[in-house]
């Protein structure tokens, strides 16, 4: 495993194109893919010849023991021991990962370090180097996202046996969290989306104690947490019966969906795989109502690059995960979003999700 860490921080020293730059990490998730261990109070500093996990008295024991390729450090005040380290490498730029840092943060390390003639740089330099390494998935990380996948697919089934009229939005959230965490899910991989009837036209709608009635749809949009990596999937059923337009919505958004589906595979445009499920709601006249993307990326967060949207400018490679989630939401009537989670391969992608995709009558 050190070995895998290694090769990540020789990935990322190529954005240190001199030996006086380093770079340093404060979001946890970065740090945590850089050297496995993963906590908002860490800091990773990454010269050309030097790896160094700064943590606090709460957490150095924790670090000893989870991180890895790098030397662990307990920190008693962090801009004297950031500046030794420095210092003593003959560093004149610091890159920061601008985009998780907050104005106060870094106007501190300016502060204290523009003082001894390290230039802290402000752009996005490193946060794109870094997003750029995160966007392949190796094989570890496929497996993990796969577990996760495994893990969330075993509660909904579960929780699928309590879908039934009378029963909250809320009640079923419960549900379906607590048998993730049973069967193995560090965390939901984000705030279950668990809706009925009318509601269902709300894409990010937030379970209350509205009661499933005969007649409604029910949409699940789900995902659990493993070893830090998430995975995310969505299925719309019906309870008791559906009426024909319920069906010809669905069956809409699942030939967008297997046509997305179709589309994905390394060297094509996550722009063109957009378009292949939105010109097919388009053409059966609800393009109107399809108004998020078809995907995104999925590894240690939940919203990952590359986009799958109209705006998306990524080519597709091996080895990025993506969502394929095409949707139509009639307000104040319902909506129906089919979600599956993808990995690219040169020939298509494999599909993580197991579940069917045929409209199911609870």
């Amino acid at each position: 495993m050190i070995e895998l860490f290694q090769k990540r921080i020789n990935n990322l020293r190529k954005a240190l194109t001199t030996p006086q730059e380093a770079a340093l990490l404060t979001n946890e998730v970065n740090i945590g893919y850089f050297c496995g261990f993963f906590h908002s109070e860490g800091y990773l500093v990454v010269t050309q010849e030097e790896v160094c996990l700064l943590v606090d008295f709460r957490y150095i024991e924790a670090a000893q023991k989870k991180a890895q390729g790098c030397e662990v450090r307990m920190f008693h005040k962090l801009s004297e021991d950031l500046l030794s380290i420095l210092t003593a490498q003959g560093i004149a730029c610091l890159h920061i990962e601008a985009s998780h840092m907050t104005v106060s943060q870094h106007a501190f390390f300016r502060s204290k370090l523009e003082k001894e003639n390290i230039t802290v740089t402000s752009d996005n330099k490193l946060t794109e180097h870094i997003e750029n390494i995160r966007i392949i998935k190796d094989a570890s990380e496929a497996a993990k996202i796969r577990t996760a996948q495994q893990i969330a697919e075993k509660a909904y089934l579960e929780m699928l046996n309590h879908v039934k009229a009378g029963v909250t939005e809320r009640e079923l959230a419960a549900r379906l969290e607590y048998y993730m965490k049973r069967n193995g899910a560090e965390d939901k991989s984000f705030d279950l989306i668990t809706i009925t009837g009318k509601k269902t036209s709300l894409p990010h709608g937030v379970p209350s104690d509205d009661v499933i009635r005969e007649g409604d749809f029910f949409t699940c949009d789900f995902g659990a947490v493993y070893d830090g990596y998430h995975s995310d999937t969505t299925r719309t059923v019906a309870v008791g019966h559906a009426d024909e337009e319920m069906r010809k919505i669905y069956s809409i958004v699942l030939e967008a969906q297997l046509a997305a589906l179709s589309a994905v595979k390394a060297d094509v445009s996550a722009k063109e795989v957009d378009k292949t499920a939105r010109d097919i709601i388009s053409a059966a006249g609800y393009g109107e109502y399809f108004g998020h993307s078809t995907g995104h990326g999925v590894g240690l967060d939940i919203h990952e690059a590359p986009a799958v949207s109209p705006r998306g400018t990524e080519v597709l490679r091996a080895g990025m995960v993506i969502t394929d989630e095409p949707g139509i939401y009639l307000p104040d009537r319902f909506g129906v979003r089919i979600e599956d989670m993808l990995l690219v391969t040169q020939q298509g992608c494999e599909n993580f999700v197991s579940l069917s995709k045929d409209l199911i009558i609870l």
